[in-house]
C-alpha cells in the first residue's frame, strides 16, 4: 500500500530549510501527474511514499524493530531519557540546572552530533515517528503550561508589594524598548519575516520578560522557594508573566491582521469568548468541586478525568481560532484552585507523565530543529541582528533589575543574586523558539542561535546564583539565643511547630509543664507548617494580620491554644503563624521566624511510631543544623493526653528523668529540667554519666558540667522532690546498661542532651544502633518501641554559635 503525498511538501520544510529524506526507504518511485485546471494542463510532480505498520514481526522473522514508527518512539523516549540522566550525572558537581541537562539531551541526538551520522539516520529517523515525535513534543509542553497554570495563583498579583511592581515592570520595559529600538535599526539585514515589527516586538518581549514557571522549576531544585530572593523573584516575575502573556496576544492579533484586518477582529471575539467561557462557567465549576471534595478525600476520578480531557479540548479550541495551542491550556489550569483537593490532584495525577513521558519529547523536538552546522554555514551578516538584540536584552534585564533594586536598598549580593535569576531562561522560551519556527519568524540558524544563547546564560547563571547567596547565612548568629543564657526574670520566648494539628494535646502539656510564672511568663509564636502541594507560590502568614485561605485554616486547633491561653491568663502569649513551604525548605520559615522574634527555643514534634516519616525527619534535621536558638524535639507516646485539654494539669503528679551525658546539650537540657522541677507536682531523677578514670574528657566542657551541674545540686538540695545520682561506665554497653537498670517504666518524660559535647567513651560501639541522628543515640534509644515504658523523650540540643 502507498500513500501519495505532494513532493515539495515531503522534500521542503516551511522554514525552506531542506529535510533529509532516505530515498531507499521512503521513496516507492516519483511521477509527473497532469492535472487540468480551467482548460490549463499543468504538470505536477507527486512522491509516492511506502508505509509500514506500526509495530514489529519480530528479528526472528528478519524484521527490524527500527523499521517501524511505534518501535522508534519507544526507543527514542529510551535514548532520550539515558542520555538526560547521564549528562546530569557529570553536570550535577558543576551546579546545572536539570533544564541544561534536558535540552543538551535533545541536542545531542539531533542534526548537530548524532543526526550527521549516517547510521543514525538510517535506523533511528522515519517520516511517520519524527511526526509522532514532534506532535508528542508540543502536547509535552502543553502540559507542562497546563501544570504551571494550576500551580499558580493570580490572586497574588493584588498583594504585590511596590517592590516587585517596580522592578517587575522596570524590568520588562527597559529591556523590551531598548531590544526594539536596536532591531528597527538593524532591520535591513533581518530575513523578510524577521524583519516584521510584530516580529520584532515579540522577540524584544521575549527579553524583557522572565517566566514565572522556569524561575520555580530552578528555584525548586536548589531549595531556594521560601528564600527571601525566593519569595521575590516569583513575586514579580508572576507579575511579569501577565505582561507576557499581554505580549503574546497581541503578537497573535498582529499576525492575525497582516492577511485581513477583519480576522484581527474575530480573532479578538474569539478570545473574549473563551476567557469568559473559562472565568464564568469552567471556573465556578472547579470551585464548586473544590468546596465540596472533603479534606482528606481524593477528588472524584470522573472530575479528574474530566479536566485532564478539558486540557486538550482547550488546546483544540484555541489552535482553532488562532490562538497558540498551549495557551489553552494555561488558561485552562488558571481557572483551577490551586493548593489542596483539586489542585494537588491534578498536579500529581499530571506531573510524572508530563514530566518523565512527554517532555523528553518536547526536547526531542527542540534538538531536532537545532542544527549548529547549519548556523556555522549561514551568512553571519544574516544572523548578527539578532545575535545583537539577544545580547542587547539580556545585559539591559540584567543592569535594570539590579539597579532597580539598588534603589530600593536591597543589599548588594541579594540584589546581585535577584538579578542573575530573574535573568534565567528554560521552558518557556523554548516553547517560544518552536511556535516562531511555525510561524516562519525564525530559521534553523536563529532558532540554534537562541537555543544556544538559552544554553549558556542559564549554564553560566545558575552556579553564580549558589556561589553567591547562601539562604542560611542570616541565621548564623553570634549571641547566646537559648535557655540557660535566658535572663530568669524575663519571658521565655519559644517556637512551637505543629505538623499535625489532632497531636496538640502532648505539646499543649509540655508547655504546661515547662512552668510559666508572673515573673518568667511565656510568649509562644505558634506555626502550622503544611507542605506546598498543588501550588507553586509559598506562603507564611500572620493570622493576626493576614487572611489565611480556606485550605489552609486550622481554626479548631487555635481554639483549642486559645481556650488553654485563657486558663493561663498573662503567664503565657500565643501568637499564631501558617507556613506553606515544601518540606525541603520548611526550616527557612522556622528558623526566620526565632530569628525575628529572638526566641530562645524552638520545639519540633516527632512521630515516634512512624520514624521514617520523611518530611518530619526532613524539616527536624534541617532546623537542628541552621537553628538560630536552642532546639528540643518532642516524641510524645500519648502519655500528657488528656480528655479534656481544659482540665487543671496540675492534679497529677509526674515523674521525670534526666539522663545527663555531659556538653553544651546536656547543660541546656538540666536548665530545662530545673523550670519544670519548679511545678510542685513534678518529681525529678537527674542522673550523671561519667567515665571510668575521667577518660576522654575535653576539660573545658568538663569543668562547664560540674559548674552547671553544681549550681543545679546547690539549688535543689533541700528540694524533696529532686533526686540526683552519679554513674561510672567504661563504654557504650555499660551506658545502656545503667539506662535500663534506673527505668522502672514509671516514667512520665525522659530528657536527655542530643549529642553536643557528649564523651565518646559513654557512647562507644551505640552507633550503629541509632535509627534516627535528630534525636541523637540515647534519645533514638529511649524514645524506640523497644524501650520499655511509655514515657515521652525529650530531646534538648543548645544553640550552636555560627557567626
Amino acid at each position: 500500500m502507498t500513500r501519495v503525498f505532494p513532493a515539495p511538501r515531503l522534500l521542503q520544510a516551511p522554514n525552506g530549510w531542506h529535510q533529509h529524506v532516505n530515498p531507499s526507504r521512503h521513496l516507492v518511485q516519483q511521477n509527473i501527474v497532469n492535472i487540468t485546471v480551467n482548460n490549463l494542463t499543468i504538470p505536477f510532480p507527486i512522491l509516492c511514499h511506502s508505509t509500514q505498520d506500526a509495530h514489529s514481526s519480530g528479528i526472528f522473522s528478519g524484521d527490524s524493530p527500527f523499521s517501524h514508527s511505534f518501535s522508534l518512539l519507544m526507543f527514542n523516549l529510551i535514548f532520550i531519557t539515558s542520555i538526560t540522566r547521564i549528562v546530569r550525572i557529570l553536570l550535577k558537581p558543576l551546579r546545572q540546572p536539570l533544564i541544561i541537562s534536558q535540552i543538551i539531551g535533545g541536542v545531542i541526538v539531533g542534526p548537530s552530533f548524532l543526526g550527521r551520522c549516517r547510521w543514525f539516520q538510517h535506523h533511528m529517523s522515519n517520516a511517520s515517528s519524527t511526526f509522532l515525535v514532534n506532535n508528542l513534543g508540543v502536547m509535552g509542553f502543553m502540559f507542562f503550561l497546563f501544570t504551571y497554570g494550576v500551580k499558580m495563583d493570580p490572586g497574588l498579583l493584588r498583594k504585590s508589594g511596590k517592590l516587585h511592581v517596580s522592578t517587575a515592570l522596570i524590568g520588562i520595559t527597559i529591556p523590551t524598548f531598548t531590544v526594539f529600538a536596536v532591531s528597527l535599526c538593524l532591520r535591513k539585514n533581518m530575513d523578510k519575516e524577521l524583519a516584521k515589527i510584530p516580529s520584532l516586538g515579540v522577540i524584544s518581549g521575549y527579553l524583557g520578560v522572565t517566566a514565572f514557571p522556569v524561575l520555580y522549576h530552578i528555584l525548586k531544585e536548589f531549595n531556594l522557594l521560601n528564600s527571601d530572593v525566593g519569595r521575590v523573584s516569583l513575586a514579580t516575575a508572576l507579575i511579569g508573566d501577565t505582561f507576557g502573556l499581554i505580549f503574546i496576544m497581541a503578537f497573535e492579533a498582529a499576525s492575525q491582521g497582516e492577511v485581513k484586518i477583519m480576522n484581527t477582529v474575530w480573532y479578538v471575539i474569539s478570545l473574549a469568548v473563551v476567557v469568559s467561557f473559562l472565568v464564568f462557567c469552567v471556573r465556578p465549576a472547579m470551585a464548586w468541586i473544590n468546596d465540596n471534595t472533603p479534606e482528606g478525600h481524593p477528588v472524584h476520578e470522573s472530575f479528574v478525568l474530566a479536566i485532564i480531557l478539558g486540557s486538550f479540548v482547550m488546546g483544540f479550541i484555541t489552535d482553532m481560532f488562532g490562538i497558540a495551542i498551549a495557551n489553552g491550556s494555561l488558561f485552562l489550569g488558571l481557572t483551577i484552585p490551586n493548593g489542596p483537593r483539586v489542585g494537588a490532584t491534578i498536579v500529581e495525577k499530571t506531573t510524572t507523565i508530563t514530566n518523565e513521558l512527554l517532555l523528553p519529547f518536547s526536547f526531542l523536538l527542540v534538538g531536532s530543529q537545532t542544527d549548529f552546522y547549519a548556523m556555522s554555514a549561514s551568512d553571519w551578516t544574516r544572523l548578527s541582528p539578532l545575535f545583537v538584540m539577544v545580547i542587547t536584552g539580556y545585559f539591559t534585564k540584567f543592569f535594570s533589575v539590579w539597579i532597580t533594586l539598588y534603589f530600593w536598598r536591597v543589599p548588594f549580593r541579594d540584589g546581585l543574586t535577584l538579578s542573575l535569576i530573574m535573568s534565567l531562561r528554560g521552558q518557556i522560551e523554548l516553547l517560544l523558539f518552536v511556535h516562531w519556527m511555525d510561524k516562519s519568524i525564525l530559521n534553523v540558524p536563529g532558532f540554534t542561535l537562541l537555543v544556544l544563547m538559552t544554553i549558556i546564560v542559564t549554564a553560566i547563571f545558575t552556579p553564580l546564583i549558589s556561589i553567591l547567596y547562601d539562604p542560611s547565612k542570616p541565621y548564623m548568629v553570634n549571641q547566646r539565643r537559648d535557655i540557660q543564657h535566658n535572663p530568669p526574670d524575663e519571658e521565655l520566648r519559644i517556637v512551637l511547630c505543629i505538623l499535625d494539628t489532632e497531636n496538640i494535646n502532648g505539646l499543649i502539656h509540655l508547655l504546661d509543664i515547662s512552668n510559666p510564672t508572673s515573673s518568667n511568663p511565656f510568649s509562644i509564636y505558634v506555626v502550622r507548617l503544611t507542605e506546598l502541594i498543588g501550588r507553586a507560590n509559598p506562603l507564611f502568614l500572620d493570622n493576626e494580620k493576614q487572611q489565611v485561605p480556606p485550605m489552609y485554616q486550622w481554626t479548631n486547633t487555635i481554639n483549642i491554644l486559645k481556650t488553654h491561653q485563657q486558663l493561663k491568663g498573662t503567664f503565657m502569649k500565643l501568637h499564631f503563624f501558617t507556613s506553606v513551604a515544601p518540606k525541603q525548605s520548611m526550616f527557612r520559615d522556622i528558623c526566620e521566624l526565632a530569628l525575628e522574634q529572638e526566641t530562645s527555643l524552638i520545639i519540633l514534634p516527632f512521630d515516634s511510631v512512624d520514624v521514617r516519616n520523611h518530611a518530619v525527619k526532613t524539616v527536624n534535621s534541617q532546623v537542628l543544623n541552621n537553628a538560630p536558638c536552642s532546639v528540643a524535639i518532642f516524641v510524645d507516646k500519648g502519655l500528657f493526653q488528656m480528655s479534656n485539654t481544659g482540665s487543671s494539669f496540675r492534679r497529677t503528679r509526674h515523674r521525670f528523668g534526666l539522663l545527663f551525658l555531659g556538653g553544651g546539650d546536656a547543660r541546656e537540657a538540666l536548665v530545662f529540667a530545673d523550670r519544670m522541677v519548679a511545678n510542685e507536682d513534678v518529681f525529678l531523677t537527674v542522673i550523671r554519666f561519667l567515665s571510668h578514670n575521667f577518660i576522654g574528657y575535653n576539660e573545658l566542657e568538663k569543668k562547664l558540667d560540674d559548674g552547671t551541674v553544681t549550681w543545679f545540686w546547690v539549688k535543689n538540695e533541700t528540694n524533696q522532690r529532686v533526686a540526683y545520682r552519679e554513674v561510672v561506665v567504661r563504654n557504650g554497653e555499660e551506658t545502656i546498661a545503667a539506662i535500663q537498670a534506673m527505668n522502672d517504666g514509671a516514667f512520665d518524660l525522659l530528657i536527655v542532651g542530643r549529642k553536643q559535647g557528649i564523651n565518646p567513651v559513654i557512647l562507644t560501639g551505640l552507633s550503629e544502633w541509632s535509627e534516627s541522628d535528630e534525636l541523637g543515640i540515647i534519645g533514638d534509644y529511649v524514645s524506640s518501641e523497644d524501650f520499655f515504658g511509655s514515657a515521652s523523650v525529650l530531646v534538648v540540643q543548645q544553640q550552636i554559635l555560627r557567626g
